[in-house]
């Protein structure tokens, strides 16, 4: 079967929901029967979000085969179940090294290079490439409509309608209707200018999805419906709800898949069975128990603002754990610096179920994660560590149970006596080179786990694959004096060479002490959660319901008690 394309494109502001509803939409028409996949088109110059701040793109999303790619593509395979590869995203910087590689190697037999059609046709071979074995692929075009960086994507989008008839290719616009609060009425104007814009292309929507604090009226459907020349049943309104996972439901609700199969000439394959998730989504809008966890990282704030999309995985994997368990979670970001050297700050933190350290890379607010994670172990406060997480979890029992003073990752402290976590010899040599892009050990890695661990209890199996985006590992130098004092290493990663590289940690007497060298949110779905925040959050339930009867843990750490620096 010919492959479909649906095109969404977002107006009047970033952040509108066009991933939401790309990824929506990929669901749908998964349940109606058809192959589907879902593309994201990222119009800046960088070749990836791998080198790209938190703050600055939202979360970094590690594929499966090791791509480092934006965020939307965390909620396309959280929607569609399925994993996709790096080449689902194509950005800027992509299309114009490829052009300027076949440039320099001869492959456009000496003709001049240019815009059109050589860049258009790099983005359009690309497009079907990743759309290649597909029924229906859906494409999101990043940005906002009247952006420069989008010309050439329009342009060769309407080259690709242009190949494949018109019949085959649909377009919806996600736009945003506000409702200033010195008027309090709903204005379509940016809507409009959006749509004039998107003409201005050549293009004009078949579709609009109409985003907004509460539903979208007859009076301003009618207004977007005679402005944009459409069906009014087109005019699709998608106020606010209260969690992401109903928007699919609210989708099929407005019929949109019927009216786009009704575009395309085509019937659905089958009648989509929604049960199962319509119960995963009442069991997050209706929990029989509430938990309070704190997540303490760096990447929470920018100016006046909290930025939530920094550990949008985190927040996700953690909602998939407590709708499986009939549990809300409520999140409060903790700014790692404000731990640091505020006694009371660190106190609060017997407020929480559970402490959730996550990825992160650089110095700022180590301290105050640190502390946290010996909050955590010393209170026993169910505590969940990703990457960073482990890695100063690590430096935190070296510290304070192995007592070797001054203990830390050489990424902060070079000069540490002490390196508990290192940067091993391959990487040195990447960075030595200033190879920064794409050089960390990124995508998926088997790990074998100790048996009859609480980790291998929580995956059910002695063996794991998880995604993993980092350069600094456990060094093996001190493995055995931390594991003397109780600390189980309980999976490790083989490479080639046989160096094996520590995956996971846990403290076996502690409520729940666990901590991953990889992302396992970036492989948690709704209806799906990854085993170690579903045993996360089993803890923090269960904490929740008996801290008050409990006894804090704690190590009985001698202060005149020194290791024999010699022997490490």
């Amino acid at each position: 079967m010919k492959t479909r394309f649906i095109v969404v494109v977002g107006g009047v502001i970033s952040a509108v929901g066009k991933g939401v509803t790309t990824a929506s939409l990929g669901k749908i028409f998964k349940a109606y029967g058809y192959k589907t996949t879902l593309i994201k088109i990222d119009p800046y110059i960088n070749y990836d979000a791998g080198t790209l701040r938190p703050t600055e793109h939202g979360e970094v999303w590690v594929t499966d085969d090791g791509g480092e790619i934006d965020q939307d593509l965390g909620t396309y395979e959280r929607f569609l179940q399925e994993d996709l590869p790096k080449k689902n995203n194509i950005t800027t910087g992509q299309i114009y090294h490829e052009v300027i590689q076949k440039e320099r190697k001869g492959c456009y037999l000496g003709e001049t290079v240019r815009f059109i059609p050589h860049v258009i046709n790099e983005i359009r071979d690309r497009i079907k490439a990743a759309a290649d074995g597909y029924e229906m692929a859906i494409i999101e075009l990043g940005g906002t409509i009247g952006e420069h960086e989008h010309q050439q994507y329009l342009l060769a989008l309407k080259s690709l309608e242009q190949e494949y008839g018109a019949s085959y290719v649909t377009y919806l616009l996600v736009t945003y209707l506000p409702i200033p609060h010195h008027i309090h009425e709903m204005k379509t104007k940016p809507t409009e200018v959006a749509i004039k814009l998107l003409r201005q292309s050549g293009i004009i929507p078949h579709f609009i999805i109409c985003r907004a604090p509460q539903e979208v009226d007859a009076i301003r459907k009618t207004k977007i419906q005679t402005y944009a020349n459409i069906a009014k049943e087109h005019v699709i309104s998608l106020p606010d709800v209260e969690t992401i996972y109903e928007v699919p439901l609210v989708l099929e609700r407005r019929k949109l898949a019927h009216y786009i199969f009704r575009h395309f000439d085509i019937p659905p394959k089958r009648l989509g069975n929604w049960s199962n998730w319509e119960q995963l989504v009442t069991n997050i809008k209706e929990p029989e128990q509430e938990i309070n966890i704190a997540i303490v990282g760096k990447y929470v704030d920018i100016g006046d603002y909290q930025l939530a999309d920094s550990y949008v995985s985190v927040y996700e994997a953690l909602c998939h754990a407590g709708a499986q368990q009939h549990c809300k979670i409520n999140i409060t970001w903790v700014q790692s610096t404000l731990l640091h050297k505020d006694v009371q700050a660190v106190e609060q933190l017997n407020k929480f179920d559970g402490i959730l350290v996550p990825g992160g890379f650089g110095d700022t607010g180590v301290e105050g994660k640190i502390k946290a994670i010996e909050y955590a172990r010393l209170h026993n406060i169910p505590y969940l560590g990703l990457c960073y997480g482990m890695q100063l979890a690590v430096v935190e029992f070296a510290r304070h149970v192995c007592l070797l003073e001054g203990a830390h990752t050489t990424e902060i402290n070079p000069d540490t006596a002490y390196p508990v976590i290192d940067i091993l010899p391959w990487q040195k040599e990447l960075l030595a080179g200033h190879k920064y892009g794409g050089t960390m050990r990124l995508g998926a890695y088997s790990a074998q786990l100790k048996e009859d661990s609480l980790v291998a209890r929580l995956y059910q199996k002695n063996w794991v694959n998880e995604r993993h985006r980092h350069r600094y590992e456990v060094n093996p130098v001190f493995i055995d004096v931390i594991e003397q004092k109780g600390l189980c290493f309980s999976g490790y990663h083989e490479r080639q060479d046989s160096t094996k590289l520590m995956e996971f940690i846990e403290l076996p007497d502690h409520r729940f002490f666990v901590a991953t060298q990889a992302h396992p949110e970036f492989t948690s779905k709704l209806g799906a959660p990854n085993p170690l925040f579903h045993g996360f959050v089993t803890a923090a339930r269960e904490f929740a319901q008996q801290a008050c009867n409990m006894q804090p843990y704690h190590y009985e750490s001698p202060q005149d008690q020194r290791h024999d620096t010699q022997a490490i």
